[in-house]
């Protein structure tokens, strides 16, 4: 889940908020998804060699291959991660972002090099897909009964049908909208004349909650009429501009009344009138994110003891907390104050798997052609 730069309501410059559902690339919001010519990127943190492969200690070190903001940014959890773990297991965590993400070890695989790395953590549907689609072997190592707090991981954000992504946190797609001028509540409502030009939608080709949208959308309409609702939104003027940061920021400038955004925008924000949630048809679109511990793991025991450990449920609470989300479990141990202001739709939606391959590339691509031409 790849956290967001977001504006806080003190003016006191960026913070962030997560987002994860993936844009079929690997990178950030913003789509590059790495250099684009089958190569490794370096742009790791940590220590690492040239080839993206962390250096050999002696010590017991989990390696972790995760997102840029979840160890980098306004408070973000990696750090929190590593100095609880290290205080009470006989392990150290070592952090790598490489910035293709998961193409990165993609493509080591397919070469068969070495993939000297224990966990991926941040891990989406999407990117699941890819990995089955485009690799004979796997990737991950099956885990999901083995490892101990699985059970307690609620049924609906359960993403992988062969138990190797154990969800850690999940986000809601939503609208962020100003009370004051519109009142969204249906699909509908966005098509309606009276609110011509006030919605501002992300690219579904280049960032994750434009995918997440246009899934919502897919979900509500159907695969055979989803078109034809998007025809309606464009009749209507509906602004798709390319990134979360594109169109929040439009939406903060005050360019539009309503915004594809996340269901925590008041986290940072406040109950204020241009930061109310919308859940269209009570709804939202659940974007759950996993780790995965890599089938030839360094140190697979201590990546073990790891996943259980962020499965935890005062660890489950603060995983939420920083990561601007909500818990994978049902016991975590969530701040009051966090809890009020983070709000979960009445009726999550999302697809699954099965529903997902085989289906996903060609719904984007048709949408596109109608689009952004």
């Amino acid at each position: 889940m790849k956290r967001r730069t977001f504006v806080s309501a003190t003016g006191g410059g960026l913070v962030a908020l997560s987002g994860c559902l993936g844009n079929g690339n690997g990178g950030d919001d913003n789509g590059t998804g790495g250099n684009g010519n089958g190569e490794d990127d370096n742009g790791e943190n940590g220590t690492d060699t040239d080839d993206g492969t962390p250096t050999p200690t002696e010590d017991t070190t989990v390696t972790i291959a995760t997102y840029d903001s979840f160890v980098d940014g306004n408070d973000p959890v990696g750090p929190w991660l590593k100095e609880e773990f290290e205080a009470e297991y006989d392990a150290g965590i070592e952090f790598l972002t490489p910035s293709s993400g998961i193409n990165q070890y993609i493509q080591r695989a397919q070469r068969g090099a070495d993939i000297d790395v224990d966990l991926y953590v941040g891990l989406n549907v999407d990117e699941l897909i890819r990995i089955d689609e485009q690799l004979d072997s796997s990737l991950f190592d099956p885990l999901d009964g083995d490892i101990s707090g699985t059970d307690r991981v609620r049924d609906e954000l359960r993403f992988d049908p062969d138990g190797r992504a154990i969800p850690y946190d999940t986000g809601y797609i939503s609208l962020v909208y100003d009370e004051r001028e519109v009142t969204p509540e249906t699909f509908e409502d966005l098509t309606d004349p009276d609110n011509a030009g006030e919605l501002i939608v992300q690219n579904a080709q280049q960032s994750d909650p434009g995918v997440a949208f246009l899934l919502w959308t897919i979900h509500e309409f159907g695969p055979d009429e989803y078109l034809d609702y998007w025809a309606d939104l464009e009749d209507n003027d509906v602004r798709v501009l390319g990134s979360w940061d594109d169109a929040y920021n439009a939406y903060l400038n005050e360019e539009a009344d309503m915004v594809v955004s996340y269901s925590t925008d008041q986290v940072y924000n406040g109950d204020v009138p241009r930061h109310q949630i919308g859940f269209l048809n009570d709804q939202g679109y659940a974007q759950p994110e996993g780790m995965a511990r890599f089938a030839d793991a360094p140190n697979p025991d201590a990546a073990r003891d790891l996943m259980e450990f962020m499965l935890r449920p005062d660890v489950q609470g603060v995983i939420a907390e920083k990561n601007v989300q909500f818990p994978a479990v049902e016991d975590a141990e969530l701040d009051e104050e966090f809890d009020a202001v983070a709000h979960v739709p009445p009726e999550p939606v999302t697809f699954g798997y099965d529903e997902l391959a085989g289906n996903l590339d060609g719904w984007i691509e048709a949408w596109a052609r109608q689009i952004v031409g």
